[in-house]
């Protein structure tokens, strides 16, 4: 598993709603939903590998 590396994210109130409500309607934590959105945004954008294991799809 890769080492994950903490940092400090500010949204906005309503975003966080947004992406807390889309969390539980997938059954993930926010924090779970959060890395789900980042890697798929990266993978669209052609920034990761496609055969890169380190990012699995959850």
């Amino acid at each position: 598993m890769p080492k994950k590396k903490a940092f400090a994210l500010r949204l906005d109130e309503n975003m966080m709603k947004a992406i807390e409500k889309w969390a539980a309607d997938e059954f993930r934590s926010t924090n779970g939903q959060l890395e789900w959105i980042i890697r798929e945004s990266l993978k669209k954008a052609g920034r990761i590998p496609k055969g890169d294991s380190n990012h699995s799809d959850t």
